[in-house]
């Protein structure tokens, strides 16, 4: 089971890496177009929200110890 979540996340990561930002502005235009409320795709829009935080949060990161190697 341990296997298989890591597995599942794993490809999820890379799955999304590409699709994250697409998907993140293109849902949120389709559902006021008329898309119907769908849970699993609401539930994939939250997690490219994760990913893309996840993103801006490690940026700031390594922006932070990069600042105070320089110094």
């Amino acid at each position: 089971m341990k296997r298989t979540l890591k597995e599942l996340y794993g490809v999820g990561i890379l799955f999304f890496y590409f699709l994250k930002w697409p998907y993140f502005f293109g849902y949120p235009y389709l559902y006021m177009n008329g898309l119907d409320n769908n849970f699993i795709l609401d539930g994939l829009w939250f997690y490219c929200l994760f990913l893309i935080l996840k993103d801006v949060y490690t940026m700031i990161k390594n922006k932070k110890i990069n600042r105070c190697e320089i110094k």
